[in-house]
């Protein structure tokens, strides 16, 4: 009796299949951390430029002593216009163009606001912005449940 050699065919289509989805899988992974690196990479731009802005405000807040206090209860929400580069003006004139300054350059921040409110020791500058696009009602009090990003620094007089 003839006994014939079964030759095994397509192993090595499954095999090459296998490894395609090894490596789909790979790349897949490799993509998934470039977009997180991405997107903490903006989280941190967003971050140092709080920071930035919150400590030009304290240096503008400084640089004015005099109207120390008349900085306090200010909100770059409001609108405020003031243009001290080309006319001259007042210490209390120099209050409301640098807010007009702070809130362009917080406008910068998605859905950014800036607010100086006061504490025993001075006053405190916060920046808040939205740092990850799904809130917009913006606030720092940390019982708060909405997720938003805030910095704040206290300047002393």
């Amino acid at each position: 009796m003839l006994t014939r050699k079964r030759i095994q065919q397509g192993v090595t289509l499954i095999e090459a299949m296998i490894a395609l989805l090894v490596i789909s899988v790979g790349l897949l992974g490799i993509a998934s951390l470039q977009i997180t690196a991405m997107s903490q990479n903006a989280s941190s731009l967003n971050h140092s430029q709080a920071v930035w802005m919150a400590y030009t405000m304290s240096d503008r807040i400084r640089a004015n002593s005099d109207q120390f206090n008349t900085y306090n209860g200010e909100d770059t929400a409001a609108s405020t216009a003031r243009d001290c580069v080309n006319f001259s003006c007042s210490a209390v004139d120099m209050v409301e163009a640098d807010i007009a300054d702070w809130k362009t350059m917080v406008e910068n921040l998605p859905n950014g606001r800036g607010i100086i409110g006061s504490n025993a020791d001075g006053l405190l500058i916060s920046v808040m912005w939205d740092d990850d696009g799904s809130q917009t009602d913006l606030g720092c009090d940390p019982t708060d449940a909405a997720d938003l990003t805030c910095y704040t620094l206290a300047v002393a007089p």
